[in-house]
Formats: C-alpha cells, structure tokens, sequence
C-alpha cells in the first residue's frame, strides 16, 4: 500500500459504504454533458482522482491535451491512499460524483471488486501484454472483467542515509550496506542486527516507524490475513503472530524504532532532524523522501531487501459507471498507462512502472537518482523487481491490515503493551465476521 489511515473507525466507515453499494443508485450519472457539445465538437472535462505523488505532471497532461482537442484534464489529488478510499466509497453509494478516473490503490481494490457494475470493463484486446500478468490479475474479475488498468509496482529496496552510517563507524556506501545485511540472502534477523550495531554506537533510531516495517515483512507472506475462498485466518495465523512479535521486539525491546506514525506530521518533520537511518523503500517512496528532506544530503539506496523479493503497493486507474465519458475517460487512463507515460512518471516520482515494455526499456534501466548519491535506481528497482510474488489480497485485506497498523502505533508511537494490542488486534478481527 502507499498510506492507509491508521484508525479502526476509518476502516468501519468505508465498510459502511462499500456494503451501500448493494442497495445504491444506478451507476448510471444523471450529470449533464458540458454545455457548447455539437455533432460530436463536443468540449469534455475529463476529472482524474489521484492521490500522493502518483508521477502525473501538468506537461503531461497538457501534451494530451494538444493530442486530442476538446479535452481537458482536471486532477483532483487527495493527500493519501486512505483519503480517496473513503471519497470514492461514498460516491459509489450515493450513485453519483465520482471522477471519471479514480485512482485505485491495491489494498483496498479488492472490496471494490465485489461491485464489477460499478465500473467500466476496461479490457481491450489491444492492450493485452502491456503489463505483468500479476498485475494484471490483480484487478481482473473471476470471470474475466478488468476494472483497472496498471500505474505503478512497489519493488523494495533499503534507503539509508550514508553519512550517518559513516558517522557511526558502519558500511556506508550502497555496496557496503547490502553486503552488511546479507546480501542475496539478507533476512529480517540480519538488517535488525545491523540496527542494534548502529543503535548502540550511536543511542539514535535506527528505523522510522513500526507500521513501515510490518508492512514491508507481511507483503512477503502470500496468504497473510485471507485464503482464496475468503476465511479469514489473520488472527491464527503463525506467520502474522511471528512478524508482530519481530517488529514489536525490535521497536520496543531493542529500541531500533524512532517510534513515529509513518505519515504523521513528526514522521514527516523527522527527515529534516537526522531522525533515523534507514527505511523501507518501494520506489514511490522515494520521491516522498525526496519531498520531505529538501537540503539534506546522505540519503542512498542499496540493491538488498530481506527476505527477498517484495512488494509494497501500486495501484489502478478506474473508470466509474456513473462517468458521463466513459469512452474518453477509458482512453486517458489507457494512455496514462502506456509505456512511455509510466516512465516519465518514474522519473517524476520514482513510481516504478508496471508495463513489461518500460520495465525492459534501457531509459528506465540506465536511469540514475541524483538526490540518492545517482544511485542507479532503475537498475536497482528492477532487480528488486525479480522474482515479487504478489501476495493475495481478499476483500477484508484493508480493514484486518488498518486494525493491524492501529495495533502497532499504539505499542510504537503511544507506548501501549505488545501482548494487550495483539489481544485487541484479535477482536478487531473477531468483529469482522
């Protein structure tokens, strides 16, 4: 995921809304056409619902402009993941004032995909190939309705600042860093160890926030919260019991923490005060370092990951049944999509594209980050890249996982008992159904 709201009531909410999408209005809008249309010299506002830094830039979207006259781009940017989710929820059930492309992230994708005649099938012979066959699977209906087409993937990488490294006495370059914590075979065991070393020579947070590093541990597990048949296990499953007591122990016990809510205005400020020394970074987070650390210098990116391969986020460009253009709206999100926007989005944002011709493309593999050290990104991503096994995702992923992250910034952030917030973890669970 990119952000998600880290309270329960939040999660309620938009379950409320998802379960008035049975009993809400036709998709169909009553919004009329714009005024001056004429034997198809129709003028079209075309309204785009994004959020954070998806790598959408106003000389993009005047290039298509100039492309296809008529047609004007209005994009509406909520602040966070969470934020869209809830707006979103509630056109769905009200039956109208939806954008004609809604940005979707993945976590919250699957309650949606409960309701496939709430928006356009978007598939298109056409485009068949365009993107990863996990991806696409990903936003594919089981009998086949494509309701999204891919932005971005969230390969991860460990960005960390070299100079505080150094200050510290620890490997400090990017080839040190990935030695450091395993290399090829790096684990979760080896990059705590590596933050109990710099944590002890320094008396500083090695990591920024809990919830982050959870995150980065669950994508890993493929059937974490949810089998395919819809049981919900994440309340006994081992594997959501072992990574809560790793992050916990190393947060807590350890003190490796900075114990900040990623997201949080402390969380943000804390770039600016030398606050931590690493963090997990799937390449859209890497522009939201970027933005958050203007004039500070020593961030880097090492080609290494524990545990393996992983993915954290990415997200879709919808198209909505109660869109007035739903022709038009299809076609930008298709060209948003294409190859050559994804790309250019990377190299606004950092979000890394999804489309096997980008991901082969030697303009992204040669491409290099000048704020990170010109650390080779887009080689580096691209190897973390290999080998991502996306984990499955049912309808419940969010509200279990929005519990989890509640769970965990009240042990980090607020101080709260481990063993208390698992107990009330459960019950939120439990409440489920």
């Amino acid at each position: 995921m990119r952000k998600t709201t880290s309270k329960m009531w939040a999660a309620a909410a938009g379950v409320t809304g998802i379960a008035l999408l049975a009993t809400a209005c036709s998709g169909d809008s009553d919004t009329p056409s714009d005024e001056g249309s004429e034997g198809g010299s129709e003028n079209i506002t075309l309204t785009l619902a994004t959020f954070n830094e998806p790598g959408y830039t106003d000389e993009m979207f005047q290039a298509y402009e100039a492309e296809n006259p008529g047609i004007t781009i209005e994009n509406v940017k909520a602040a966070e993941s969470g934020d869209a989710r809830e707006s979103l929820n509630t056109h769905l059930a009200s039956g109208a004032g939806a954008a004609d492309i809604e940005m979707i992230e993945i976590d919250w994708l699957p309650e949606l995909m409960q309701y496939p005649d709430k928006f356009v099938d978007l598939t298109d012979p056409a485009l068949d190939g365009r993107w990863l066959d996990w991806k696409v699977a990903q936003a594919t209906t089981p009998d086949g309705v494509l309701l999204g087409y891919g932005t971005d993937i969230g390969p991860e990488a460990i960005a960390f600042r070299g100079d505080l490294l150094a200050a510290a006495g620890l490997p400090s370059t990017r080839e040190e860093v990935a030695e450091a914590l395993g290399g090829a075979d790096a684990t979760w065991e080896d990059y705590f160890a590596f933050g109990k070393q710099y944590t002890e020579k320094t008396g500083k947070p090695f990591f920024d926030s809990a919830g982050a590093t959870y995150q980065g541990m669950i994508n890993q597990v493929e059937n974490a919260y949810e089998e395919e048949d819809g049981t919900v296990i994440a309340a006994d499953n081992p594997e959501v019991k072992a990574i809560y007591d790793a992050v916990t122990t190393a947060s807590v016990t350890d003190n490796l923490s900075a114990h900040l809510g990623q997201w949080s205005d402390d969380w943000t400020a804390a770039f600016q005060t030398d606050g931590f020394a690493t963090m997990l970074a799937p390449g859209w987070m890497l522009g939201v370092i970027e933005g958050n650390s203007a004039g500070v210098t020593g961030w880097d990116i090492a080609d290494v990951f524990p545990g393996g391969a992983g993915n954290w986020g990415g997200s879709f460009l919808t198209v909505p049944a109660q869109s007035a253009h739903p022709d038009e709206a299809k076609k930008l999100a298709a060209w948003l999509t294409a190859p050559e926007q994804q790309i250019s989005a990377y190299k606004s944002k950092g979000t890394f594209p999804s489309q096997v011709e980008a991901l082969a493309s030697e303009e992204l593999l040669g491409s290099t980050n000048e704020f990170f050290n010109n650390a080779p990104a887009g080689e580096i991503l691209a190897n973390r890249a290999k080998g991502i096994v996306a984990p499955f995702k049912g309808p419940n992923y969010f509200a279990v996982n929005d519990a989890m992250q509640t769970a965990l910034t009240e042990v980090d952030v607020n101080g709260g008992d481990a063993a208390a917030q698992w107990d009330s973890f459960v019950s939120a669970v439990s409440a489920l159904g």
